[in-house]
């Protein structure tokens, strides 16, 4: 297991992350507590959560994540893990969280960072992020920004120095931001550098073998302000493991939640997934193994999370390989048939 620090933090993650938006849903807290010992004793010391997990999200199981998490970190070490967990943005029909906040101001983070940290039962969380922005932005599958959607929403000065807060009074130790684009990126950096605020250090975005788009924009931008990429969705749903083109209605995500994961329904889909599955098994590999390889090969990504819904699937996704110079070769051939289909 290789390690990388995290922007000019103190933080030195595993390059593979364990996710957890599975824990309370899909698995339960006997499967959590397995994965996340299995996971740890390979190198992994970085686990991914969020107040709003599990997903898919309802009102019963909201939270339940992060407790599942809690009881297996409250047996650990603490200085030996590091834990990532996210404050929910403008509700998107979650009305249960908070009662559906409507923004993030200071009412709203603060209530819930102390929500988090009763449940992870921890007196602070290593990162904390913002899991989606505040303002009208295109995102989950969205990619066009339409001005006339724009809508009031809380500030980044408002937002940053509520975080800035946290930071100082232990409750957390570093900041970032997640399903951002290039504008917020720019923004909170300089809001951070003229008021003298928190700065953030990490963006999680997706990226995969079927969404580059990170490399156009916010490549640049993180290489230049130092953020560190957390990679999500490496294997896009499932769907890069190949295991859909064998059988489409293999039980999964997608199939037991046909509602979920728009972006990965879009017309080039299936012809991009089913060309990657086929260079693999011409390699003689695992598809899912070449497609959480080719993140690992780049120099932009600090960690990836994985999740995985059963023990199998969990060894598969540590079992790292590298990639040789004519397979990575023929990925961009393909890539340049069919360039990001799932935006």
């Amino acid at each position: 297991m290789r390690y990388s620090q995290l922007a000019n933090s103190d933080l030195n993650v595993s390059e593979i992350t364990l996710g957890s938006m599975t824990f309370g849903q899909q698995n339960t807290l006997a499967d959590a507590c397995e994965q996340l010992d299995y996971a740890f004793a390979q190198g992994v010391n970085f686990i991914d959560t969020a107040e709003m997990y599990p997903v898919p999200a309802r009102a019963e199981t909201q939270g339940r994540t992060e407790e599942y998490v809690g009881q297996w970190l409250r047996r650990q070490v603490r200085d030996k893990v590091i834990i990532g967990s996210k404050v929910a943005g403008p509700a998107r029909g979650m009305g249960w969280i908070r009662n559906g906040p409507e923004s993030l101001d200071r009412a709203n983070i603060t209530a819930a960072i102390e929500g988090s940290l009763k449940r992870l039962q921890t007196d602070y969380i290593d990162l904390y992020q913002i899991h989606w922005p505040a303002r009208n932005v295109p995102m989950f599958g969205k990619s066009n920004y339409n001005p006339a959607l724009e809508r009031p929403s809380t500030s980044v000065e408002e937002q940053l120095t509520v975080l800035g807060e946290l930071v100082k009074s232990g409750k957390v130790r570093h900041i970032g931001v997640s399903n951002e684009t290039p504008w917020g990126v720019a923004e909170f950096l300089k809001v951070a550098e003229c008021l003298g605020l928190q700065r953030i250090i990490t963006l999680q975005n997706p990226y995969n073998l079927i969404n580059r788009t990170f490399e156009t924009g916010l490549h640049e931008m993180c290489h230049r302000e130092q953020i560190s990429l957390l990679a999500y969705s490496p294997l896009a749903f499932g769907l890069l493991s190949g295991k859909y083109v064998k059988n489409p209605v293999e039980p999964g995500r997608m199939t037991l939640y046909p509602d979920f994961g728009q972006r990965y329904k879009k017309p080039n889909v299936p012809t991009a997934v089913s060309a990657y599955v086929q260079l693999a098994q011409q390699h003689g590999l695992s598809p899912a193994k070449m497609a959480l390889a080719f993140i690992r090969s780049r120099p932009f990504v600090a960690s990836t999370i994985i999740g995985a819904t059963t023990m199998p699937q969990l060894q598969e996704n540590l079992d790292c390989i590298e990639l040789s110079a004519e397979q990575l070769s023929s990925i961009e051939e393909i890539h340049l048939r069919y360039p990001n289909p799932a935006p």
